[in-house]
């Protein structure tokens, strides 16, 4: 449900960027407050999706090797590549086909290093530090900053598991990088906008922060008061933090780097509750679970429809009237596409990869086929 709200808000945001950057003045008829909660929460929305991802790869680890310190590198590095790779390969040709064509919006301009630059930096995890350096790619390759970080947290994770998977160590490793987090945001970025949203320390805070929920749900049974406590106010806290996102954002809580910080709290707080309770989200939440389901799959292709939609909708003469039904469409268009996209390609090729060259018997890796869709 999480990752599906969080893709909602991705997707939001950017069909948003391009009607401003069209001068389409919808924002006019719409309440500030509801507007930045419905077309600002992108980032947060990203941020979520860490936490989440920090808590998932975790709690399947502890089931699959246990203690950490067991880990099997080979096996963690290719289940992962399994997952992420095929797709991330397919989207990148994709592109650069579209680059190499000279199609419209799909161009990396020679300010960012042109193709080949955004190549490299695909393929050694620091898109993100490309576009700080840089600027913006664009909007298929620059979705792309989320996953160098995820990346990078993937490539060093087994590591430490490896090395402090036993001890205290492995805790206040994680502890330092929830401690550096609001630093990344602020100090760190050096006024650099685009680092201060896509630094590494900002997002492997939310990821340190799911291990260590994981770790917790893991090893302490907490009482029903205190799951009552935390569910209620970890959902407040997310709550809160999207509804008043630009309040915290100009307030003491951005100028800190606190608000995402906040924000993953709250998340991991709310994640440790329905964990240990086994909730399950009511019917009426199915199609948020489907997104959530897809999201690796929506993220990475979503842009293909935001462009195609807007690119119609401007042709009509950007008509006031059809701006509900471009958002509407475009995030129905991209849930469409990502389930196609994960029915028929991704999750076939995964399990494929996974059975064929993975150490554990196929059938412990299939138990946790839902799971690993992080």
């Amino acid at each position: 449900m999480l990752r599906g709200l969080s893709i909602f808000f991705v997707l939001m945001n950017h069909v948003n960027i391009r009607l401003l950057g069209a001068d389409v003045p919808y924002t006019n008829y719409l309440h500030p407050q509801l507007l930045h909660l419905l077309v600002w929460n992108g980032q947060l929305g990203v941020q979520v999706f860490f936490a989440v991802s920090g808590f998932l790869i975790t709690s399947i680890t502890l089931r699959r090797w246990s203690p950490l310190s067991e880990v099997s590198l080979r096996s963690f590095y290719w289940l992962r590549f399994a997952r992420i790779v095929p797709l991330l390969l397919l989207l990148v040709a994709i592109l650069s086909g579209l680059d190499l064509a000279g199609v419209h919006h799909y161009v990396v301009t020679a300010k960012t290093g042109g193709l080949s630059r955004a190549l490299l930096a695909v393929f050694t995890f620091h898109v993100n530090v490309l576009e700080a350096r840089r600027g913006y790619l664009p909007g298929n390759w620059d979705i792309l900053w989320s996953l160098s970080v995820e990346e990078m947290f993937y490539l060093f994770f087994p590591i430490v598991c490896r090395l402090f998977g036993r001890g205290k160590l492995f805790v206040l490793t994680l502890c330092t990088f929830v401690l550096l987090g609001p630093f990344g945001r602020t100090v760190f970025a050096h006024g650099n906008e685009i680092w201060e949203e896509y630094s590494y320390l900002g997002g492997m805070e939310g990821i340190a922060l799911g291990c260590l929920t994981a770790l917790i749900v893991s090893r302490v049974r907490i009482s029903r008061v205190a799951l009552r406590f935390l569910g209620i106010g970890g959902a407040a806290i997310v709550i809160c933090s999207l509804v008043f996102s630009w309040q915290a954002y100009r307030g003491w809580l951005g100028r800190t780097g606190l608000n995402m910080t906040l924000l993953d709290l709250g998340t991991c707080m709310f994640i440790a509750a329905t964990t240990q309770v086994q909730w399950r989200s009511p019917r009426l939440l199915a199609p948020v679970l489907r997104m959530g389901q897809y999201s690796y799959e929506i993220y990475l292709t979503h842009m293909f429809v935001v462009f195609t939609f807007f690119d119609g909708f401007l042709a009509l003469g950007k008509s006031m009237r059809l701006v509900p039904l471009l958002f509407v469409v475009t995030i129905l268009a991209a849930v469409a596409l990502g389930a196609v996209v994960a029915t028929f390609y991704s999750e076939p090729v995964n399990r494929l990869l996974r059975n064929r060259f993975a150490t554990q018997p196929s059938s412990v890796l299939e138990s946790h086929a839902v799971s690993s869709k992080s």
